[in-house]
């Protein structure tokens, strides 16, 4: 019998509310038994929980692993997804092709075949996901060693494993994406630009896009908490300055970053940070006209909006899209442009 073909985008899979799209739907079909002429079935090897919400489950948990286990087991079981009901963020998933529709096949540039090695570029939060068995949970990464599989539609993003990386450094690399790509699109030479969350991934990675698209013209200041990341962070090359202040203490944030920048506002900031509460420290900074691109899925538009509003920021604020053209690749070409940055996340994050 011939499989019948669904909506490219994957409404056929929503089972409530019907009319959206899955990642805005409560629950969706995650019947692994019943595959459609243009889905793709991977059997996952590992979830990458994005940051935030990573964040907001071990901190509910109280870092207990095996009760961060049960709370994605559940949410899973009743959501069909991994989709976190606090802050509706998801993450990827790494796996092999196991099943590629007949419609997908015939596809023209389809460049799959059964067997691959795949890393999703599109957020769980929207992907029918079935888990069988949890292996393994890495807290200090945020990722999941699990069995199961997943359906990927054909709208789907995906990349193929890196021949030249391995797998765990380049799903640690690919699951920040966005950020890196929107980092080199936003600068311009000269520009002055303000990266919180300066320490983690995205923030490391931003870093190097936007250093060399500023040149040696511009400065690119990083924000951290913890005053003992600084040697290191200057060490990688990827920013001019390094600042120390809390991000969800927008006042002390400013003040510290003017006067990194000899008291000017900035061009564009950049905000990586995985906790709540720290817009106005990404907008105050910033000069009238200038940028704000939030890549933090623990953002509230609504706090950022308002807030600009409150202080009087004519400021352009950017949604923090995980998708920009060639984004996979830019990403991993970081990591083989700079060796010091291989190497932090072949030691930090595999």
């Amino acid at each position: 019998m011939a499989e019948l073909k669904g909506n490219k985008y994957g409404t056929h899979r929503v089972i409530e509310p019907k009319g959206v799209l899955t990642q805005a739907a409560w629950k969706i079909d995650n019947d692994m038994s019943k595959v459609y002429s243009n889905e793709i079935v991977c059997d996952v090897t590992s979830l990458n929980i994005d940051s935030a919400s990573f964040t907001q489950i071990s901190e509910a948990c109280g870092g207990d692993e095996k009760k961060i286990g049960e709370m994605i087991l559940g949410i899973v079981a009743e959501r069909g997804k991994q989709q976190n009901p606090v802050t509706g963020s998801g993450g990827m998933f790494k796996g092999v092709v196991a099943h590629i529709g007949e419609d997908l096949k015939k596809k023209p540039g389809f460049d799959l075949k059964e067997g691959d090695k795949i890393v999703s570029l599109v957020s769980l939060s929207m992907t029918p996901l079935k888990i069988d068995k949890i292996l393994a949970i890495h807290k200090d990464i945020d990722r999941v060693d699990i069995v199961g599989k997943a359906i990927l539609f054909e709208s789907a993003l995906y990349a193929k494993m890196p021949d030249d990386m391995s797998e765990p450094l380049a799903l640690a690399a690919l699951d920040v994406a966005g950020a890196p790509a929107q980092a080199r699109k936003l600068p311009h030479e000269g520009d002055s630009v303000l990266i919180l969350g300066a320490n983690g991934k995205s923030g490391v990675l931003c870093g190097w896009e936007a250093m060399k698209k500023v040149g040696p013209k511009g400065k690119v200041v990083g924000v951290v908490r913890n005053p003992k990341q600084v040697p290191g962070l200057l060490e990688l090359g990827v920013y001019t300055d390094v600042i120390v202040a809390d991000c969800t203490k927008p006042v002390e944030v400013m003040e510290a970053a003017l006067a990194a920048n000899d008291g000017k506002e900035y061009d564009l900031s950049i905000c990586c940070v995985n906790i709540e509460s720290c817009e106005m420290s990404a907008i105050l900074p910033v000069r009238d006209d200038g940028l704000v691109y939030f890549f933090s899925m623990a953002t509230s538009f609504t706090k950022a909006a308002l807030g600009a509003e409150g202080i009087g920021k004519d400021v352009t604020m950017i949604i923090g899209n995980g998708y920009t053209k060639n984004h996979a690749q830019i990403t991993l070409d970081v990591l083989r442009e700079n060796p010091k940055l291989r190497k932090l996340f072949d030691e930090k994050y595999c």
